[in-house]
């Protein structure tokens, strides 16, 4: 007996840019300069804008926090008791050759329940990126 999987749309350069403009524009309603970093599914960059004036490491920030949501298929708002030294994943961050970073501001990208990439914000604190972050998620639906 066989199965069929109805395909689902994968992330796009469309879409990734709805993303970095709503959660942009989160961050400037909230008078916060940030990067916002799009992935797909796959972990190859779709997306990337820096504001002017938002500090240089939010870039790298940015970009760990939506390859640690994408890799994760969680929220890193989720996961950040995860990596305390009493947490499961408490050796993570440095097992892999690929920095994870477990600051919340990463938000994975589902359709049709499916991953199909993340979003990562750097710049504000990590609960603003959070919320910018979901916004960004929210405006794509």
């Amino acid at each position: 007996m066989s199965t069929t999987t109805a395909a689902v749309t994968p992330l796009t350069t469309q879409d990734a840019e709805t993303l970095v403009t709503a959660a942009a524009r989160a961050a400037e309603d909230a008078g916060v300069t940030v990067s916002v970093t799009v992935l797909d599914a796959g972990g190859h960059l779709l997306a990337f804008r820096r504001d002017d004036r938002a500090v240089l490491i939010s870039g790298e920030t940015s970009t760990r926090k939506a390859y640690t949501a994408l890799q994760l298929n969680a929220p890193t708002a989720d996961l950040v008791d995860a990596v305390k030294p009493d947490g499961p994943f408490h050796s993570l961050p440095t097992a892999l050759s690929q920095p994870l970073l477990f600051i919340a501001g990463g938000v994975p990208v589902h359709r049709d329940g499916r991953l199909i990439g993340a979003i990562g914000v750097g710049g504000g604190a990590p609960e603003q990126d959070h919320a910018f972050a979901t916004a960004a998620v929210e405006a794509l639906v």
